[in-house]
């Protein structure tokens, strides 16, 4: 288990590998399908985005309100693959670190190697265990999005695996050689 605090310098994310299991300390930022959307508008509108990405962290997670008392509800991560239109314009632009669930197209893929970012996954299905590692959280953009509004989210320990790294390696295509 390797423990990395955010934000993610080059060297570190350039560093990852495929498979490695990651305990993620620090801020990151969550994002759904609306929340980029408008993020690719801001960009082909100013040719900029609103907030900077740069060597931050973006999660694919729309949380359930909080219960009295916690700074987040359940926060599992949501199918990725919905947000590859977006990713591929945004990634150029500073975006090098995303977290979701499953796979990606062959086209994020691509770009993802381009850019020399990373993409890693989250377990789906144990959101309510995610949220404990969720120390604060604070809404910074988007507001009107509810639950798909762009929040900033103090993490500690919150547990990820290395999906795709910026070589190409690919977790959902490795092979088992120990059978």
């Amino acid at each position: 288990m390797i423990k990395l605090k955010t934000p993610i310098s080059e060297e570190t994310r350039l560093s990852l590998r495929a498979g490695e299991q990651i305990l993620l300390s620090g801020v990151i930022y969550t994002g759904r399908d609306a929340a980029h959307k408008r993020l690719v508008e801001s960009v082909k509108e100013n040719h900029t985005l609103p907030i900077n990405f740069n060597h931050q962290i973006i999660y694919y997670v729309g949380p359930t309100p909080p219960k009295p008392s916690m700074p987040i509800g359940s926060c599992g991560p949501t199918s990725s693959y919905r947000m590859d239109p977006y990713s591929n314009v945004l990634m150029p632009y500073g975006l090098k670190c995303m977290i979701g669930k499953g796979d990606r197209s062959d086209e994020f893929i691509i770009e993802l190697v381009k850019n020399k970012a990373v993409y890693f996954i989250a377990i789906g299905g144990i959101g309510a265990k995610l949220s404990k590692s969720v120390k604060s959280s604070k809404v910074i953009l988007y507001d009107e999005l509810q639950s798909e509004a762009i929040r900033e989210l103090y993490v500690e320990d919150f547990p990820v695996i290395v999906a795709y790294d910026s070589v190409g390696n690919n977790v959902f295509k490795q092979k088992d050689i120990s059978k």
